[in-house]
């Protein structure tokens, strides 16, 4: 009987250690979960302007955007400032996960069909203190015509872009944002470009200034470094204004840019001041 105390007692004086030891483990995982926060989004639509934005919709949620860009505001009362001349996109975003959103769209520019994947890397919080997300879309250009270019390949009409979405949120009414892109075009026309620039690069930037409850200020500038000086083409800019009311996001703008895709925008920006619009409304 004495025996079986004495195993019990070293038993217990063994185990004490490792039970103490789980107990400080579960502690500490218990206090780095609560004081690991997350900062709200830097952005409240997708897109700041034509440039995406890091926010991601939640798990389930369905966004449809409807976007118009208007004929150049130069043109004067033969177009109606551009009113008659619209290119219009409509597009759809889901996120199946969180942080992961797929969407598909067409735009009238170019007849243009386009899905992308965008998906969250790393988020800013109270540890880190950027948000950092993954973009790549693919864009097919259904408008050329092999009357056009004999020689046509069904590659040629495929062009993409991939960016890294660098945002920071300093403050409640505060954000910026960097975006490293990489464009390629698999189809050059040499009777509209200088020199035909396949592999592109280029860094957007981006921001916004919250001026009331429901309405902030955005600007966007992004910088092609592959285009050639001869270009006719010229570096995309956006700055407008975003207006919450409710589940809808309206996003008015004054651009240099008609088209809304990515490759489209950053290679070929045609220079003249448009007004467009985004509608944002999540289901």
């Amino acid at each position: 009987m004495k025996r079986i105390l004495v195993f019990l007692n070293l038993l217990f004086v063994c185990s004490f250690p490792l039970l103490a030891q789980n107990d400080l483990m579960e502690e500490l995982n218990e206090e780095t979960e609560t004081n690991l926060t997350f900062d709200p989004p830097a952005f409240k639509a997708m897109k700041i302007g034509n440039l995406q934005s890091t926010k991601i919709g939640d798990k389930g949620d369905l966004y449809l955007y409807v976007s118009h860009r208007f004929g150049p505001l130069k043109n004067g009362f033969d177009t109606f400032f551009g009113l008659d001349n619209a290119i219009t996109k409509i597009q759809l975003a889901y996120s199946f996960w969180n942080g992961v959103q797929l969407t598909v769209s067409r735009e009238s520019y170019n007849r243009t069909l386009a899905s992308a994947l965008k998906f969250m890397l790393v988020k800013q919080s109270n540890r880190f203190p950027l948000t950092i997300v993954g973009y790549s879309t693919i864009n097919i250009n259904t408008l050329l015509d092999e009357n056009n270019f004999p020689e046509l390949q069904p590659s040629d009409r495929y062009s993409y872009a991939n960016q890294l979405l660098i945002s920071r949120r300093f403050s409640n009414n505060f954000s910026l944002e960097l975006a490293p892109s990489y464009v390629r075009q698999n189809l050059q026309d040499l009777n509209i470009v200088a020199q035909a620039q396949h592999n592109q690069f280029a860094m957007g930037f981006g921001g916004r200034l919250k001026m009331s409850k429901r309405m902030s200020l955005n600007a966007e500038y992004i910088h092609n470094f592959s285009r050639p000086s001869n270009s006719p083409f010229s570096d995309a800019f956006a700055f407008g204004v975003d207006i919450e009311t409710g589940g809808h996001v309206f996003q008015l703008l004054f651009t240099n840019a008609q088209s809304t895709n990515e490759p489209a925008f950053i290679s070929y920006a045609e220079g003249d001041l448009v007004f467009g619009f985004n509608i944002v409304r999540v289901f």
